[in-house]
């Protein structure tokens, strides 16, 4: 890990937006009625190893794609690395969570008040904001009603870590969300080291959580996750990636929550597969043994052709074993159902993998903007 050959990585601070390009995606997933196909998801796919060389792909896999919640485990880094996680004792699971989407159950929601606690933060200092839990939705049950606590927020276990870090490294709290803040900047400095796209070139958003968000070639997320699956020690950020990957292959259910897709996908490769999904259709994906990242982004932000799609592109990568078939299949086709339980319809994959390259081939540089 931490092979940066053929890869242009510039010291540029500012952050810019590229040139517009067309994006041309690829139909990936159906949903059918009656038998017949009413409507489609197009998206695109990217595999690439740990040098940056892209392997497959289907559609665009330069499309400039928002990482959303898939940029967490980058975002744990600069923590993980200046060794936040032995100051103040934090378990493998809260490692996990520092990375998670999760559910607000009441495991996340203890984790995050403990995370706070042992870095002398408060629930008040979080600037995530709220909202209902989602266990309550994956359940199928009605949330109760307003006001919900920021420790129920998908990402309160990052903003605690990101409290940890200011309280770690002397900086101030109050504007920790700021691009120019000392933790944001060591943030997009690890974020451009692990994608290879220069920091110049990162585009910058805010996410629902109100901390700053990059967009990059959907590419260079997958190069990105295929070296923080790698396990050997970075040149830069020691051993961190090994241990955030390890936290989140061993404890899943705290990335996600006990019926999320994460879970369920990271299970099923029994500590080989780090599965991370985010909004708008977006899902990462390390694949340890094999040294590949994989991302896809469905183009309208839907998520419920995600993961049908997901499967399928690890099958076509020969990754999916009996016993991983059999952990996957609720996820393969999953039915649609009207109001009355009725079946309706069915999601089903239509993308098709393109091999680009050979693994061990040259690495690709970045194109200009």
């Amino acid at each position: 890990m931490g092979d940066n050959r053929g890869l242009s990585i510039a010291p540029a601070t500012s952050v810019t937006t590229p040139l517009a390009t067309e994006i041309v995606h690829a139909p990936i997933a159906e949903v059918t009625r009656g038998g017949i196909v009413e409507s489609m998801h197009r998206g695109s796919v990217a595999v690439c190893d740990h040098n940056g060389t892209l392997l497959f792909a289907a559609g665009d896999p330069l499309a400039f794609t928002f990482t959303r919640s898939a940029l967490k485990p980058l975002q744990a880094l600069p923590f993980v690395a200046d060794g936040g996680v032995e100051r103040f004792r934090y378990t493998p699971q809260q490692v996990a969570l520092l990375c998670a989407s999760h559910a607000g159950e009441t495991r996340h929601i203890e984790a995050a008040a403990d995370m706070l606690a042992k870095a002398g933060n408060t629930v008040a200092e979080l600037q995530c904001g709220s909202h209902a839990p989602y266990c309550f939705e994956q359940r199928g049950e009605v949330p109760p009603p307003p006001p919900y606590s920021p420790l129920a927020n998908n990402c309160s276990g990052k903003h605690s870590g990101m409290l940890a870090y200011c309280v770690m490294c002397g900086h101030d709290k109050r504007n920790y969300l700021a691009l120019d803040h000392p933790l944001q900047k060591a943030i997009r400095l690890a974020v451009s080291r692990f994608s290879g796209v220069p920091e110049g070139r990162l585009v910058a958003g805010i996410d629902g959580c109100s901390a700053p968000n990059y967009a990059m070639p959907l590419d260079r997320l997958a190069t990105a996750y295929a070296r923080l699956g790698v396990a050997h020690v970075d040149a830069d950020y020691g051993h961190a990636p090994r241990q955030i990957a390890d936290a989140m292959a061993m404890h899943p259910e705290m990335v996600s929550g006990e019926h999320g897709t994460d879970r369920t996908i990271t299970r099923a490769g029994r500590g080989d597969w780090v599965s991370k999904v985010g909004a708008e259709g977006v899902r990462a994906m390390s694949v340890r043994s094999r040294g590949w990242g994989i991302a896809i982004k469905v183009d309208d932000g839907s998520s419920r052709g995600l993961h049908a799609v997901t499967l399928a592109v690890l099958g076509q990568l020969g990754l999916v074993d009996p016993a991983a078939a059999t952990a996957l299949a609720p996820l393969r086709t999953p039915p649609i159902q009207n109001c009355r339980g009725v079946l309706t319809g069915q999601i089903r994959a239509t993308v098709v993998l393109d091999k680009i390259q050979d693994a061990g081939g040259s690495s690709r540089v970045v194109p200009e903007q």
